[in-house]
């Protein structure tokens, strides 16, 4: 085995496991789900069957992530958020061949509390705020809040808000990255 899991963790079959990933305390990882290497899965966090988490993906305590959620390398899900995966869910209705599907893509981070509503793909290296509710689509590099989640920024790689000039051009003051804003888009340039 060249993962560790934690006594208190339960690992069905069929999953495949990257090494270097921790499974901690008292969290389950259902059947057939694709983890990558060198992720870390906090405690008490459940897995659903067929989710597949990229490489380095960080999923903090009390973390549920159900069928049909993929995330991409490098995807940061802050404590206690949560996905879901059916749009109008009742108890005594059977919704299983419903799921829809949620991607969220590489160098994502959400923030605590946070939840997506399914169907909604989340935009590589977007911010997701704590508390947040994403209720649609969110671009690239977005800078998301509130409830319903709306756009108030752009956010670099490497987790600093971006402020662009008259240019449409802004300098990340850490990893001094420059991006670009056309067209309500950003991309690094």
């Amino acid at each position: 085995m060249t993962y560790f899991s934690h006594e208190t963790a339960i690992i069905d079959d069929n999953c495949k496991i990257g090494s270097g990933t921790k499974i901690w305390h008292f969290s389950h990882i259902m059947s057939n789900c694709i983890i990558g290497e060198n992720c870390n899965i906090g405690q008490n966090c459940v897995i659903s069957p067929d989710v597949i988490l990229g490489n380095q993906v960080k999923v903090q305590n009390n973390v549920s992530i159900y069928t049909g959620v993929i995330c991409e390398d490098d995807v940061f899900l802050g404590p206690s958020m949560v996905f879901t995966n059916v749009m109008n869910p009742r108890s005594a209705i059977n919704r299983r061949d419903q799921y829809l599907k949620t991607r969220v893509k590489v160098g994502a981070s959400i923030g605590a509390n946070a939840t997506i509503v399914c169907g909604n793909d989340l935009g590589r290296y977007c911010f997701i705020g704590a508390g947040a509710v994403i209720t649609k689509e969110v671009k690239d590099y977005a800078l998301m809040v509130g409830n319903p989640a709306k756009q108030i920024g752009w956010m670099s790689e490497y987790g600093h808000r971006l402020d662009f000039d008259e240019n449409g051009i802004a300098l990340c003051p850490e990893s001094k990255d420059k991006y670009e804003l056309k067209n309500e888009n950003v991309k690094k340039i």
